[in-house]
């Protein structure tokens, strides 16, 4: 098993079965399994009562099927013997009098358990109780199958190093408190469900969003396989599903109706979810009294030789919500920044907002949030004090754009330049103006900061900050200077997210005649503008250019800070998800640069000031991050460098 980065690739095979007809059926299992093999999957699972056909009616109380069965079972162990994986089928297994719907698991001629299905629909379009008894009825824990003895019930855990899997049937789902519940507390990170469930209008839709919901219930990966094309249609018509999900996600899922048989393929993150359930410390926070006891079953796959592909998606934008999502997402993102600035702004009893204005996306966003905080407070725009704070490196574009969005906006526009200012300042320092260092950058973002500290004092007034996560993650800062403000409407909005709320409010918030203006502030590059403009009056600093791309960084502070990841393993996504777009250098260049910022810049998160969380990822030392400021970077940095 190819564990590298914390995957295992997993497997939902849909055979075309015949029904009552084992041989033929056995014939299309090993067939999936062997194509399986072939692509490195290393636990496959087959439909509920996947051997003889879920619909086999009365036929299940034959004893000739079930004798049937049990040597096709034994063949099958038999012909795959061989293959390095984990298989799960479904079957009818007879114990003394009874007959339970059932799930074997084996690898490679070794049969590890069989889990009998505990809850048996008896309504409606559904007769089970007719033909099997329910796996808590069971009266032995260890039964003979194919001439081994093997554990037997519904309390199995199979473990295998860092994957631990349970097994649940069908309608075990749907209940209350599924048995995959119980599995999930006793440390199943992997849920199997083998299904035979029918279609009905509305029903699959439903289906998808009880598996998204278990799945993040119990921070797991749910496979789930249905039995699908050859069931009998005499009564109901089963679609074949197979479906992926991890921690509320499906990450792939099959085609519904197809009349050929189907193996979907997922690399499942055994690593995300056993760090998250770590660090969600109410996870194991149980009743004492609850019964949840159960067997853990040691097995061992073997390894996995080759170099797979990795099956799933890797999104370049974790922060960045889908297309379908965008509207709703960015709305309820923009409401949560408004209803903290308002809360703030009744609490202090503060008479105006001020806000630097420069022509880029971050104040523009900033302001924006103003806007609607005033709008829904009725108080007058014009008590938001917008100061636009012309410097050395201004160019026509965005002070021009920072005019223009003010009026439009229809709030309060104070002009002040910092120049002369700074100028006295490098004077009294000795310093020589012409050298574009640190000293003369910093300056000029802390002498804007006193402006508008001073300009609230003078207004009785709140400083209003527009910095964002992207910008504190990498310590795009001056300490003391736009690092500081009263509150920080931005610090949890993500460079990479920052756009897209801007243009949706353009779209759905504001003004028309304001909409052009930020069309353009959209287009216009990132950067601090504390270098003098090139000579055709352009831009001169782009901050992507200094620090790198923000949708690299971005996607390294996710995957560092949300899911806990060592380099090795954001390198080895980062690649997937840039394929085409970064190369293999750019992109180490680039995370080393992260990761030694992001250390080293701890100080200037360690005093920012209030501000919103607004998604899963925040760096306030009050909320979610709290890290020492002079912690060493040394060992990721050291791994990063022996990639």
């Amino acid at each position: 098993m190819n564990m590298n980065y914390g995957f295992i690739k997993v497997a939902a095979a849909v055979p075309v079965v015949k029904v009552a007809d084992c041989f033929y059926n056995i014939q299309q299992m090993e067939r999936l399994s062997r194509e399986a093999a072939e692509k490195g999957v290393s636990i496959i699972a087959f439909p509920e009562l996947s051997m003889t056909g879920y619909t086999c009616g009365d036929l299940f109380g034959q004893p000739f099927l079930l004798e049937q069965t049990e040597k096709t079972l034994q063949i099958l162990i038999e012909n795959t013997a061989e293959l390095p994986l984990l298989q799960v089928v479904g079957l009818p297994v007879a114990v003394g009098n009874k007959v339970y719907n059932a799930a074997v698991a084996f690898v490679q001629g070794k049969i590890l358990g069989v889990a009998a299905k505990i809850y048996l629909p008896n309504y409606s379009e559904f007769y089970e109780a007719r033909w099997f008894t329910s796996g808590r009825d069971a009266e032995v824990d260890t039964i003979e199958l194919c001439g081994q003895q093997v554990p037997f019930g519904t309390d199995l855990i199979f473990e295998h190093k860092s994957v631990s899997f349970g097994i649940e049937i069908c309608e075990d789902l749907w209940v209350p408190i599924p048995p995959s519940s119980k599995q999930a507390l006793q440390g199943a990170n992997l849920l199997i469900n083998l299904s035979a469930s029918n279609e009905l209008v509305g029903k699959n839709t439903y289906l998808r969003k009880l598996i998204s919901q278990q799945s993040a219930r119990t921070m797991s990966a749910y496979l789930y396989v249905s039995a699908g094309f050859g069931e009998s249609t005499t009564d109901v018509v089963l679609a074949g599903n197979g479906i992926v999900a991890e921690n509320g996600s499906i990450i792939r899922e099959s085609e519904r109706f197809c009349f050929d048989q189907q193996l979907i393929i997922a690399d499942v993150d055994i690593q995300r979810l056993e760090g998250m359930r770590r660090r969600t410390t109410t996870f194991l926070s149980l009743d004492k009294n609850l019964d949840l006891k159960c067997r853990h079953i040691p097995f061992s796959l073997p390894v996995t030789e080759g170099n797979y592909p990795l099956n799933r998606s890797v999104n370049p934008h974790p922060f960045v919500p889908s297309a379908k999502e965008m509207h709703e997402i960015c709305e309820e993102i923009f409401l949560i920044q408004v209803s903290g600035l308002a809360q703030r702004m009744n609490h202090t009893h503060s008479q105006t907002a001020v806000i630097g204005i420069s022509g880029g996306l971050d104040s523009t966003l900033a302001l924006l949030v103003c806007v609607q905080t005033f709008d829904k407070l009725k108080i007058s725009r014009e008590r938001i004090v917008g100061v636009t704070m012309p410097g050395f490196g201004t160019t026509d574009r965005t002070y021009n754009n920072a005019i223009s969005l003010m009026k439009a906006l229809g709030i309060t526009i104070r002009e002040i330049s910092i120049k002369d200012a700074c100028l006295q300042h490098f004077k009294d320092l000795g310093i020589d103006s012409s050298v574009h260092d640190v000293t003369y950058e910093n300056s000029q973002a802390r002498e804007r900061t006193q402006i508008l500290m001073d300009i609230a004092n003078q207004t009785n007034g709140m400083v209003i900050g527009t910095g964002d996560l992207s910008e504190l993650a990498l310590g795009w800062a001056t300490y003391n200077g736009d690092q500081m403000s009263m509150y920080g409407v931005n610090a949890s909005i993500p460079k990479t997210l920052v756009q897209y709320l801007v243009k949706w409010v353009a779209e759905h918030r504001i003004e028309k005649h304001a909409k052009e203006i930020l069309l353009d502030i959209l287009d216009t590059p990132i950067s601090p503008e504390l270098i003098p403009a090139d000579t055709n009056g352009d831009i001169a600093q782009k901050t992507e250019d200094l620090v790198g791309p923000y949708e690299l960084h971005d996607f390294f502070l996710y995957n560092f800070i949300h899911n806990g990841f060592a380099p090795r393993k954001i390198f080895y996504l980062a690649r997937y998800a840039f394929a085409g777009i970064h190369s293999d250098e750019v992109i180490k260049k680039w995370l080393h640069i992260f990761f030694r910022r992001f250390f080293a810049q701890q100080f200037k998160r360690s005093s920012m000031p209030d501000g919103p969380k607004v998604g899963s990822v925040s760096l306030s030392p009050r909320g979610d991050w709290r890290m020492p400021s002079d912690a060493s970077a040394a060992v990721w940095l050291r791994e990063i460098e022996n990639l």
